[in-house]
């Protein structure tokens, strides 16, 4: 395993957890939309239907627990208690990169967390720029067997890999890899950012090449080149970073760009949301699920019953933005026409 890999997943964790690696000067974009109350909404509120599908499996309420962590000890602890939450409240789960796994076998066990979360859908993830650097589909699926997982996602990361001092930056000709992979890969690939976001034009050319999924990340949220600057050593890197620290596309932006495209699979929304009201705002923007990451971190250290605790809150809200506007379905909220731009 490379050198140092281990440190960093631990060193990703404590900075998420303690320090500033939001963005700065610019949000999710979900501040500036509103939904208008419906003040006679015409349905029960215990009859709203939070239930909807992901990779061909059911799911509570659409809701994906973003990919954050593994290959440490700290990191199963956090993933098992995530699987176990998961489970318990139907959400779908995301895995933190696995290639710590692939380069030391002694890692495989902080990502295999099927036994505590059987039914709901489970995405193991690599990095996309790894086909660049020895990876190929045998490798894409042995993570996927050892995390027993329902699709894999390639996640985008450039930025971040040019600030890191490990980081790999050969991100060229990947969309064909990508492509290649789709075609011979046997579960549905997905691609995503990590907080810049997707725009709607390569969205559509993802979707084209057969990704089943796409992630938007966009920012607002953590910023990878906030957190890599706090690693690092190197004076040109970290004031490159410093440079780089309003850079991206809104969560927002990206949902409303992808509207001038063809969306030929499910669209994620994900990137520094802190609540059930901006879930739905982003479902009624053209979302079909919602990804939380770094703002249930805390909780997942603590315990399940935490995590338990703040995923029932966040349902709670996304239900109550739901009733306010009368959408008695997560169909109804994705086609509603209460929501205005301020």
């Amino acid at each position: 395993m490379e050198p140092g890999i281990h440190r960093r997943k631990d060193d990703h964790i404590s900075l998420c957890l303690q320090d500033d690696v939001n963005g700065k000067g610019i949000t999710n974009g979900f501040d500036q939309f509103r939904f208008i109350h419906q003040a006679l909404p015409e349905i029960n509120f215990t009859e709203i239907n939070t239930g909807s599908y992901f990779i061909g499996k059911r799911i509570k309420v659409p809701f994906l627990i973003s990919s954050m962590t593994g290959g440490t000890e700290r990191a199963y602890s956090i993933n098992k208690n995530l699987a176990l939450a998961a489970q318990e409240k139907g959400w779908a789960l995301g895995l933190g990169s696995t290639r710590a796994a692939v380069e030391n076998p002694k890692q495989k066990y902080t990502f295999q967390v099927r036994k505590f979360a059987p039914d709901i859908p489970i995405i193991a993830n690599l990095g996309a720029v790894q086909l660049n650097y020895g990876f190929g589909i045998d490798e894409c699926k042995q993570v996927v067997e050892m995390s027993e997982a329902d699709a894999l996602v390639l996640h985008l990361n450039s930025l971040q890999e040019m600030i890191q001092p490990e980081g790999n930056t050969n991100f060229k000709g990947l969309l064909k890899k990508i492509e290649q992979l789709c075609q011979d890969f046997p579960i549905p690939v997905g691609v995503k950012e990590v907080g810049w976001g997707i725009n709607g034009s390569l969205a559509s050319r993802l979707f084209e090449v057969g990704v089943s999924f796409i992630d938007v990340a966009g920012a607002g949220g953590t910023s990878w080149s906030q957190v890599e600057k706090l690693r690092s050593n190197d004076s040109l890197k970290v004031a490159v970073a410093e440079a780089l620290n309003n850079w991206g596309l809104s969560t927002a932006e990206c949902l409303l760009d992808m509207k001038s495209y063809p969306t030929m699979g499910t669209t994620i929304a994900s990137g520094g949301l802190k609540n059930g009201v901006e879930a739905a705002k982003a479902i009624a923007l053209g979302a079909d699920l919602v990804g939380f990451g770094r703002s249930i971190l805390p909780e997942a250290v603590e315990s399940v019953d935490s995590l338990i605790q703040r995923f029932t809150q966040l349902e709670w809200e996304l239900k109550a933005a739901m009733f306010g506007i009368g959408a008695d379905s997560i169909g109804s909220l994705k086609n509603s026409k209460w929501i205005k731009r301020l």
